[in-house]
């Protein structure tokens, strides 16, 4: 299973078999802060754990079918306040905290990496969007804000062509 992850609180979750066929997609789950949003860690938990309950070789860690997750990697931005950022880095380290407790390989990759595969260097978000729907028309993307989702597919996406040239 490749899984593939946008993080933060406009985030998803995307899951692929090792053949490339999308399993589905999911936002990434949040719960309230304050007046703020964060990321739910007790049910991103959750959503992991339920696709990875149904992978028969999730522990033979001989198996060639390991999990792998490839999260977007990322980090401060000028201009972001300090709580905001604080709240983001704690939603990414969560997200890194269940996968390492689940036992699933995390390939970092760079926004600029996946991208440059997707044709996507220069272009605006909605674009993401709109070749997500084309690669992948079963997954419903028809909100502006299922960015977020096409950018977890486009990221698993991308996973898994890595793991089918072993990189």
């Amino acid at each position: 299973m490749i899984i593939g992850i946008d993080p933060g609180i406009t985030g998803a979750i995307s899951f692929f078999d090792n053949d490339g066929e999308l399993l589905g997609v999911e936002d990434m789950p949040t719960k309230p802060l304050g007046g703020k949003r964060q990321v739910d860690s007790e049910m991103f938990c959750k959503i992991i754990d339920a696709r990875l309950i149904n992978l028969d070789t999730y522990f033979d860690p001989f198996c060639s079918y390991w999990p792998v997750a490839y999260l977007e990697k990322v980090h401060a931005m000028p201009g972001q306040g300090v709580v905001s950022m604080f709240n983001f880095g704690m939603g990414y380290g969560a997200v890194q905290g269940v996968l390492a407790s689940r036992e699933v390989d995390v390939v970092l990759v760079t926004p600029q990496a996946w991208k440059k595969y997707h044709g996507l260097i220069g272009k605006d978000k909605d674009s993401a969007r709109l070749l997500a729907q084309r690669l992948y028309p079963q997954a419903s993307l028809s909100r502006k804000k299922d960015i977020g989702r096409a950018d977890a597919m486009l990221i698993g996406d991308y996973g898994v062509q890595q793991q089918r040239i072993g990189a």
